[in-house]
C-alpha cells in the first residue's frame, strides 16, 4: 500500500489475560480499600511483584481502577474492565506490544501491499446483512498467544483454518508453532511477522500442519522438519484487499475471515470488555488479528467481529466487536489498511492417523 509495515507491527500483546475482575464504588473510596483491592486482583490473576516494584505498581494500578470507573460511567457503546493490564500504563502497554526489532520496514517486496494476485471479490453484490463465521463453524475456540510477539502466526492461522473449512466443511486447528519456528526467511517469531510472509511461507512449504502435531510453546523453537513436512491443509495463494476500502474489507468478510491488522494500543483498547468499540485509535498497525464477521445493533451501529489471540478471558470471550463505516477510508483503528485473505482450490493431503508413527 505504499508504505508497508511489517508486523513487526507484531510483537502485539505478550501478557496472558486473566478472568473479568469486578470491583465497586466502595473500592475507591480510601486508600486502604485502593489496597485491598490490589491484593485481591493480584491474588485474581496470580500477578507477584517485589517490595521494591509494589509501590509503583499499586500508584499505576490505582490510575487504571480510576479511568476505568470513570470511563464506565459515560454514555459510551462499550465498556471497560479491569484485566491483567491492571497495573500497566499504557506507555509499558505499548512498548511491550510494538517494541519489536523489525518494526517499520517498508516495501521489502517492491510492491505496495493490496496490489498484488487481484481482488476476487470485487464484484460481490447481495452481500447478506450479518455474517458470523463462529456460527457456519469455521472458527476455532479463541487461543493465547502468551509471553510471544506471534499474532501475525495467530492471524493467518484464523484465516486459513476458515477457508479450510469452508472449502472441506472441516474444522482443523492449525500449528502457529510452525509458522513460528519454521517460516523465518522474512519473519522473525516471536519478534514480529507480517500474514502476508505467513501465506507465502504455506504454500511454499507445501501446507501446514496441525497444532495437535505442532502444539504451541509461547517461544521461538528450532524448526522440527518431520512435523513441518506432516501436510495437512494447504492453499494455493493469497489475495491482498484493496487498502482504505471497508466495502472491500465486508465484500471479503462475507465469504472468508480475513486477517488484518490493527492499532491496538490504546488505553481503551487495553481494558476493553464488552460492547461495540469505536474508541481513539490510531494507524501505527502493531496488531495481527482475524475479522470473523460483522453485523449491525439493534440501534444501527455497524460492527466488525474481530477474533483475538489473548484467550477467552479478554473482551466478549477472546472477542472484540469494532465499529465499521467509519469516515476515515483506513477504517477504525487501520482495521482496513492491511488485510489479506487466502485462496484454496487443491485438495488436502490424504488424511494421517498417527503423525508420530512417521517420526
Amino acid at each position: 500500500m505504499g508504505k508497508w509495515v511489517l508486523l513487526g507491527l507484531f510483537l502485539c500483546v505478550i501478557v496472558t489475560l486473566g478472568d473479568a475482575f469486578s470491583f465497586e464504588e466502595r473500592d475507591l473510596e480510601s486508600e486502604e480499600n485502593l489496597w485491598d483491592l490490589y491484593e485481591r486482583w493480584r491474588s485474581h490473576h496470580t500477578v507477584s511483584r517485589d517490595l521494591g516494584e509494589k509501590q509503583k505498581r499499586f500508584n499505576v494500578f490505582k490510575e487504571n481502577v480510576k479511568f476505568i470507573h470513570e470511563f464506565n460511567k459515560r454514555d459510551k457503546p462499550y465498556k471497560l474492565g479491569l484485566n491483567k493490564y491492571g497495573d500497566m500504563t499504557n506507555q509499558e502497554f505499548r512498548e511491550r506490544r510494538s517494541g519489536s526489532k523489525v518494526a517499520h520496514h517498508r516495501s521489502r517486496r517492491g510492491s505496495p501491499h493490496g496490489t498484488t494476485g487481484g481482488f476476487k471479490y470485487e464484484g460481490a453484490v447481495d452481500l447478506p446483512p450479518s455474517v458470523d463465521w463462529r456460527k457456519k463453524g469455521a472458527v476455532t475456540p479463541v487461543k493465547d498467544q502468551g509471553q510471544c510477539g506471534s499474532c501475525w502466526a495467530f492471524s493467518t492461522v484464523v484465516a486459513v483454518e476458515g477457508i479450510n473449512q469452508i472449502k472441506t466443511k472441516q474444522l482443523i486447528s492449525l500449528s502457529e508453532q510452525e509458522l513460528i519456528d519454521c517460516d523465518n526467511q522474512d519473519n522473525q517469531g516471536c519478534n514480529g511477522g507480517l500474514m502476508d510472509y505467513a501465506f507465502d511461507y504455506i504454500k511454499k512449504n507445501g501446507g501446514l500442519t496441525t497444532e495437535e502435531n505442532y502444539p504451541y510453546v509461547a517461544e521461538d523453537g528450532t524448526c522440527d522438519a518431520n512435523k513441518e513436512n506432516s501436510h495437512v491443509v494447504v492453499i494455493d495463494g493469497h489475495e491482498n484487499v484493496p487498502v482504505n476500502n471497508e466495502d472491500a474489507l465486508l465484500k471479503a468478510t462475507a465469504h472468508q475471515p480475513v486477517s488484518v491488522a490493527i492499532d491496538a494500543g490504546g488505553e481503551a483498547f487495553q481494558f476493553y470488555s464488552d460492547g461495540v468499540f469505536d474508541g481513539n485509535c490510531g494507524t501505527e498497525l502493531d496488531h495481527g488479528v482475524a475479522v470473523v464477521g460483522y453485523g449491525t445493533t439493534v440501534d444501527g451501529t455497524k460492527y466488525w467481529i474481530v477474533k483475538n489471540s489473548w484467550g477467552p478471558e479478554w473482551g466478549e470471550k477472546g472477542y472484540i466487536r469494532m465499529k465499521r463505516g467509519v469516515s476515515a477510508q483506513e477504517g477504525l483503528c487501520g482495521i482496513a489498511m492491511e488485510a489479506s485473505y487466502p485462496i484454496k482450490s487443491s485438495p488436502n493431503p490424504p488424511k494421517r492417523t498417527n503423525f508420530k508413527d512417521e517420526l
